[in-house]
């Protein structure tokens, strides 16, 4: 069920970012549009323009120019998505999606409702770290101390990097920034100067945001806020008594992209459907496990208690719009990263 939430930003995206749950929580929520673009479209506009990371919209538009991808181009939109696994409070990240979701506390009446935003994750030896966490400072229009290592990196290309880069159209950081209670106080989530690469694995370990996205959460989260940092690329849910299932290509250590293992993927695959009688097109499964589009798909169906002598399904069960239901709260891989109480400043931090 979508909560329509309009903003007026000028850069608004065409799509809603906030989405109504259950009371009970989880799901799948969202739709899979198609576009046609108009001539002076890019790809990179569009993934602004519909809250998409680059990479998750040029994945399923294979083929399609991403500068001049012409006028009338089908284009999909991948907004339909499985909730991430585990609690449903404070700011959760997977890492290998690249999307965080944020769950607001709900109002006394209201329903529980989630926001999620593509965010750029750390690039090859500039890990963003998995575990748990909390805001521990926010700054509007911060400065940036960039890091000895950052400053290195920079030099290493010819250029010049100030110990300090002050508030203004030059600074990476944009004009929100969160930090994080991790140890080196050095990660962040804030916005950036550089919007057209959000969604790849390009920063030095913090989450980087479009600036409207990262002003809307900064207004609706407080210092204490709980962040999960999570790598899970194989999402699943159960919905009307269908199975769905979400992948994602997963990344190593370094926060790189690498080719499926579909053996570690079965794996996972089977541990998330745990003990319950559940019959999987496994065809439909492999091939999903495989592509990693990151577009949920219905895999199988659970066997009603009254039918043991159920079969696996032979085609696709039936897809299409559905009301979110509740699905099973999964535990989070992540383990304690940091202190929560704010660390002395250093190189990295916001000021």
């Amino acid at each position: 069920m979508l909560l329509l939430a309009w903003t007026t930003l000028v850069a608004a995206p065409v799509q809603a970012m906030d989405y109504e749950l259950r009371a009970d929580g989880g799901g799948v929520f969202g739709a899979v549009e198609r576009i046609h673009t108009r001539y002076e479209d890019t790809l990179i506009e569009l993934a602004r323009r519909y809250s998409l990371g680059y990479e998750e919209l040029t994945r399923v538009n294979a083929g399609v120019d991403p500068w001049l991808p012409g006028e009338g181009t089908e284009i999909v939109i991948p907004g339909q998505r499985i909730l991430p696994p585990g609690r449903r409070e404070g700011i959760v990240v997977n890492l290998s999606e690249h999307r965080l979701y944020y769950f607001p506390k709900p109002k006394k009446g209201q329903p529980a409702t989630v926001m999620t935003f593509p965010v750029s994750v750390g690039k090859m030896d500039w890990r963003t770290p998995i575990g748990f966490t909390r805001i521990v400072d926010k700054r509007r229009n911060p400065t940036w101390t960039p890091p000895e290592s950052v400053r290195r990196e920079y030099a290493a290309r010819g250029e010049t990097l100030p110990r300090v880069v002050p508030p203004g159209p030059a600074n990476p950081l944009g004009a929100h920034a969160m930090r994080l209670g991790i140890p080196s106080g050095a990660y962040l989530i804030h916005g950036t100067n550089n919007p057209d690469a959000v969604g790849m694995a390009v920063t030095a370990g913090c989450l980087r945001m479009y600036p409207e996205d990262v002003a809307r959460l900064f207004d609706a989260v407080s210092v204490g806020t709980s962040v999960a940092l999570i790598n899970e690329p194989v999402k699943i849910a159960r919905v009307d008594g269908e199975i769905w299932l979400e992948v994602h290509p997963p990344i190593n250590a370094e926060g790189q992209k690498v080719e499926p293992n579909i053996e570690e993927f079965e794996q996972r695959l089977d541990q998330l459907l745990g003990p319950t009688q559940t019959a999987i097109h496994w065809d439909l499964a492999l091939a999903a496990l495989r592509e990693a589009s990151g577009i949920p798909q219905v895999i199988g169906l659970d066997i009603p208690e009254d039918d043991p002598e159920a079969v696996e399904p032979d085609a696709a069960p039936a897809q299409g719009p559905i009301e979110i239901t509740p699905v099973e709260a999964l535990p989070v891989p992540a383990t304690p990263v940091q202190s929560a109480a704010a660390a002395t400043p250093r190189a990295g931090e916001i000021r």
